[in-house]
């Protein structure tokens, strides 16, 4: 990952030297299993145990140069670090089972500092949700106004989603929490599942049910659509700031700091640049959830067609994922809200908005749906048409419909206040808590 979207959390568990001492933390497990067994006296165990983990990543490097092989390169700085012990390193294991056990570590320690950052991004919303509950806006279906909402339960349901990208990822870690070390083709034929389960153990992993000689990479490609199926959910919210930042519309704004500057030509501008980046990183997110499902499908009992991919796919996507999440919560947090240009947007198309009510009025006073539709929708066009100043007047205008409603009946159906009348029971349904994370089962 370029050094612009990277964040510091996920630069201390993908760095080079972090992935090293995670396959350390592996062959120093194997070789406390085989002491246990007695395989290893404690002589040579306490030198592994003491002296494993100093080497560097330059010398692994260096080793790479010559053996083309990374883990054969690590093992032998390993095994030189120990002294004489370090025969004992790497024994009866293959590469993956290092290899794949030690991914395992650090996905799952990768989607616990992501589902840390989701329930900030859920405290987040929920409170600016809870700040404009009651705030009225115009709801909007293929971009075209369509009844009055409430801006907080647009945001409710932002948090709502987050909390199911939070359970859905909860799900992911349990799966990827699995390590093998069963061997070349996971017959065991150098070791046994009880010494399996012994070293596992120590990594508060379980062992994976049927390996070859490797995990399968369905657990892999579980956790990376995941991940893009969240940043799909961040672009879902970004677009909205988008459209509703746009000069015509203007009824949010992203954060914009003193010194900041939108464009290098136009002094003026004020751009909703982070929100446009959020829907541009979702693109790679969904770009590494088609690789990861592409390495799915190995020859046989295994082939290298994978690595390549999980080297680039599994740190970058982990990476741009926090990344957004961090910058959405910032997003949102920030968000300058314009109530009053919200009113004025809901008052331009002269009470269109409230033409669904005035037809089930109709309905419930005994009318024929289609004649009434057809009363309603002659009145609308008068005001598309500009006609008539408001869809109210055009009602009062049009004999029909003068008829049958009642200028007590109007006010009644012109009220804005019938769209917010659930809103409490809709955020209690959705457990919308003020600045509080809901608990996952």
């Amino acid at each position: 990952m370029i050094g612009r979207y990277e964040t510091a959390a996920m630069r201390d568990i993908w760095n080079e030297e972090a992935q090293f001492a995670r396959w350390t933390q592996v062959e120093v497990a194997a070789c406390a299993a085989h002491h246990a067994r007695g395989n290893i006296d404690d002589a040579d165990w306490q030198a592994i145990e003491s002296r494993a983990h100093h080497h560097s990543a330059a010398r692994v490097r260096a080793y790479e140069a010559e053996t083309q092989h990374d883990v054969v390169a690590f093992v032998r700085s390993v095994a030189q670090s120990v002294g004489p012990a370090g025969r004992h390193v790497h024994r009866g294991l293959t590469s993956s089972d290092v290899v794949d056990t030690a991914l395992a570590l650090a996905m799952r320690q990768s989607l616990d500092v992501v589902l840390a950052a989701c329930a900030q991004l859920e405290r987040t919303l929920a409170q600016r949700a809870h700040s404009h509950r009651r705030t009225l806006c115009a709801g909007r279906t293929h971009g075209v106004f369509a009844e009055p909402t409430s801006f907080g339960l647009r945001l409710a349901g932002f948090c709502s989603e987050v909390k199911r990208h939070r359970t859905r990822l909860s799900h992911a870690r349990h799966n990827i929490a699995v390590g093998k070390l069963s061997g070349a083709v996971g017959t065991f034929s150098q070791t046994d599942p009880a010494f399996e389960q012994h070293v596992l153990a120590q990594l508060e992993l379980r062992p994976e049910a049927i390996a070859t000689q490797v995990i399968p990479r369905d657990r892999h490609a579980e956790v990376i659509l995941g991940l893009a199926s969240l940043g799909a959910g961040l672009e879902r919210f970004a677009l909205e700031v988008r459209h509703l930042q746009r000069t015509e519309v203007r009824e949010v704004e992203e954060g914009f700091a003193a010194g900041q500057t939108g464009s290098s030509a136009m002094p003026h501008k004020r751009n909703p640049i982070v929100a446009e980046r959020i829907c541009g990183m979702a693109r790679l997110l969904r770009g590494y959830a088609v690789a990861a499902l592409e390495d799915v499908a190995l020859w046989h009992d295994r082939d290298i067609s994978h690595s390549s991919v999980e080297r680039v796919i599994c740190a970058d996507a982990f990476h741009v994922v926090h990344y957004m999440l961090c910058k959405v919560d910032w997003l949102f947090a920030n968000l300058r809200v314009y109530p009053a240009h919200m009113q004025q947007n809901l008052e331009r198309n002269g009470g269109l908005v409230y033409s669904q009510s005035v037809l089930g009025h109709l309905l419930d006073a005994g009318m024929e749906r289609q004649a009434a539709y057809r009363i309603v929708q002659r009145c609308a066009m008068r005001v598309w048409e500009k006609e008539a100043v408001s869809l109210r007047v055009a009602l009062q205008q049009d004999a029909e419909a003068a008829a049958r409603l009642s200028e007590a009946e109007l006010d009644a159906l012109f009220d804005s206040g019938r769209y917010l009348r659930h809103i409490d029971a809709l955020f209690d349904r959705a457990d919308i808590q003020r600045g509080e994370t809901t608990c996952l089962p």
